[in-house]
C-alpha cells in the first residue's frame, strides 16, 4: 500500500474512532458505566465485567484490515475513486474493494425527501428493471423507486406520489401514459412536455440527473448490472443531495458509526 499525506496514522485513526464512538471518555457499551479498565488496547467494565474492544460493538466489529488500509479504502469511496483505481492504490482485490464499498453504502444514514412545490418526474429503463425518479425543481432533493420489470403502470406512479410528493405540488412530466389523469389519484397539478414536439422545459433538470447517474455508475463501478440498480441509485442520490457527507471520511463516520450497530 502507498503512503499518502491524506491518510492518518493508525494512532490518529484510533483517536478519531474512539472520539466518534465514545466521546471524551470510554464507557461500557452494555451498562454505560465509565468504570472501565484499559489494557493492551482492550477494555473491561469493572461493573458488569464484560470485555470489549474499540470497535466490537459497532459495524466495524469484524474489521480485519490494518486501520490505515481500511481508511484508504474509505477515502477512495468518499472521493469517488473508481474500483480499479482503488484496487491499484490499496493492493486489495476487486472483490474486497467492492465488498467494502457496499458496506460503506449500506451504512449511509436513512434519508427520505418528500418533494414539494414543483416536482419533475421521469423514468429510466434498464434490463428487467425501471427507475422512477423525481427532483424538486431548483433544489438538490431527489426521491426514487426501483421497480422490477419494464411494464410500468399508473399504480407505480401513484405509489411514488403517495409517499414522496407533497399534496398540492405541481408535477412536471414528459407526458407518458402512466401520468394521464394522475391528478385524480393524488392532489397535484400536472403539466407535461411533448418530446416529439421538442418540448423539454418541464423535464430538463431530471433528465440531467439521469445523465449524471449513468456517468457516475460507469465511472465509479465500470459496468452496470440491473441487480445493482437500487444500491447504486441510493448512493448517487446521497452524493447528489448530501455532498457534505463525502468531503472527508470523518464526516461520513460521524453520521454512520454508532455503538450497537454491529453486522
Amino acid at each position: 500500500m502507498y503512503t499518502l499525506n491524506q491518510i492518518p496514522s493508525e494512532a490518529q485513526i484510533r483517536k478519531y474512532l474512539r472520539r466518534i464512538l465514545f466521546g471524551k471518555n470510554v464507557f461500557c457499551p452494555d451498562c454505560r458505566s465509565r468504570r472501565v479498565h484499559v489494557q493492551g488496547g482492550r477494555y473491561r467494565c469493572k461493573d458488569c465485567r464484560i470485555r470489549f474492544t474499540l470497535l466490537s460493538h459497532s459495524w466495524l466489529s469484524n474489521l480485519k484490515l490494518p486501520l490505515e488500509t481500511w481508511w484508504m479504502v474509505l477515502w477512495c469511496w468518499s472521493c469517488e475513486i473508481p474500483v480499479k483505481q482503488a484496487r491499484a492504490l490499496t493492493k486489495l482485490s476487486t472483490v474486497s474493494i467492492r465488498k467494502w464499498f457496499d458496506t460503506f453504502r449500506e451504512h449511509l444514514p436513512k434519508e427520505t425527501h418528500v418533494l414539494e412545490h414543483i416536482v419533475q418526474l421521469d423514468e429510466a429503463y434498464f434490463k428487467n428493471m425501471t427507475l422512477i425518479m423525481g427532483k424538486q425543481k431548483g433544489t438538490r432533493n431527489l426521491a426514487y423507486d426501483v421497480i422490477m420489470g419494464t411494464a410500468v403502470q399508473r399504480h407505480h406512479a401513484g405509489y411514488f406520489l403517495f409517499r414522496k410528493v407533497k399534496p398540492g405540488s405541481e408535477l412536471w412530466t414528459d407526458g407518458a401514459a402512466i401520468y394521464k389523469g394522475i391528478g385524480k389519484w393524488w392532489p397535484v397539478k400536472h403539466s407535461r412536455d411533448i418530446h416529439k414536439k421538442f418540448e423539454f422545459e418541464h423535464t430538463s433538470e431530471i433528465e440531467g440527473v439521469f445523465g449524471n447517474y449513468r456517468t457516475f455508475a460507469r465511472r465509479m463501478y465500470h459496468h452496470h448490472w440491473s441487480i445493482n440498480l437500487e444500491k447504486y441509485v441510493r448512493e448517487f442520490c446521497f452524493r447528489f443531495s448530501s455532498p457534505e457527507l463525502f468531503k472527508n471520511p470523518l464526516f461520513y463516520l460521524t453520521k454512520s458509526l454508532t455503538l450497537g450497530t454491529t453486522c
